[in-house]
């Protein structure tokens, strides 16, 4: 897989640390034990992405699948790890590369409202990027958002409107058309359907497809609703607490999970031949990541925890071609 990733992830941790202010330092200095607090987003991430191929990420709302989708995006630094973009170091590479690889990657993200600027019209929203690094002149950027607006199922008069004025499925058009616009190879989505109706949301999606279709493009689909996730992707990894706990091509996940996390994630898709089956959700709450559990950061949680699990933490490895799992009851696979 590695030999044809168009990014790959190694040892990925994000960790966001608040310090203490003025009033927490006098605080200290008078006796008090408030210390700073360190949030661990992701610990030690490993991922890859084939060219062409849509990935899914999936977990539990704070589980860090958006911070994943920043670092990986170039919206935020990682503490650790790094990323390799077709093979290139990212962090390693000199400005100029940088920049063009930054282009590359593009985002879309889960509030097309709040990710459009109010103040300016979709003509602008569209066309100041490819404008300003250079990938069209003045004089065909009228043209050229034209291009990408009915590409992306809109109409071209719409270019002189303000966000305010769309639906919501218009605006997430919007957003798709803005990231293209920069002609990318990678889009990380991150829940670009989750804040739209039902009806919208296969809209979205089948935009999405078609796009990967005529323009050879890779996605990282980030995602808590599986059945999205398993209508777009090709592979799905799951995460919890900032950690991948499964990862294998979407029918093998779908058909038989093997991480307890995952089959508790699976029993909470709804299904016709389930639908007389009781409700049943995961158990427990996520654990807050200022303070993770020891070992296995699932065990507070899984019937199936031993004492080892909350010592030690399993590590992803290949339990079968294609699939990996972090679980010790795959210690007698």
């Amino acid at each position: 897989m590695s030999g044809s990733a168009l990014v790959e992830i190694q040892g990925l941790s994000k960790r966001f640390v608040k310090t203490l202010d003025l009033a927490g330092k006098l605080a200290n200095k008078l006796g008090s034990s408030i210390r700073e607090e360190t949030v661990h987003a992701l610990d030690g991430v490993d991922m890859t992405v084939a060219k062409g191929e849509v990935v899914g990420l999936v977990g539990e709302s704070g589980c860090g699948k958006s911070t994943l989708g920043r670092i990986v995006a170039g919206i935020l630094a990682p503490s650790e790890g790094r990323i390799l973009y077709d093979g290139r170091d990212v962090a390693a590479l000199a400005p100029a590369e940088a920049k063009a690889v930054a282009l590359k990657a593009q985002m879309i993200f889960q509030d097309p409202f709040a990710s459009l600027n109010p103040r300016m019209r979709v003509r602008d929203i569209v066309g100041e990027a490819p404008l300003v690094h250079g990938l069209v002149t003045r004089g065909e950027l009228e043209s050229y958002v034209d291009e990408v607006l009915l590409r992306c199922g809109l109409d071209t008069s719409f270019k002189r409107r303000y966000p305010h004025q769309f639906s919501g499925g218009q605006r997430q058009r919007i957003g798709i058309a803005r990231a293209l616009a920069v002609r990318p190879d990678f889009i990380v989505c991150d829940e670009a359907v989750a804040a739209l109706d039902v009806s919208i949301q296969a809209q979205i999606l089948n935009l999405f497809i078609k796009l990967r279709e005529e323009l050879g493009l890779t996605y990282l689909f980030i995602s808590h609703d599986l059945g999205v996730v398993e209508h777009i992707s090709d592979r799905v990894y799951i995460m919890y607490l900032g950690r991948i706990v499964e990862m294998a091509v979407t029918e093998d996940l779908f058909a038989a999970p093997n991480h307890p996390y995952t089959k508790a994630l699976l029993r909470e898709v709804p299904r016709l031949e389930t639908r007389h089956s009781d409700f049943l959700p995961v158990e427990g709450e996520i654990p807050s990541p200022l303070d993770p559990p020891r070992g296995c950061h699932f065990h507070p949680r899984c019937p199936h925890a031993t004492r080892r699990c909350g010592e030690e933490a399993p590590t992803l490895r290949e339990i079968s071609p294609g699939r990996q799992s972090a679980c010790h009851l795959n210690d007698g696979v």
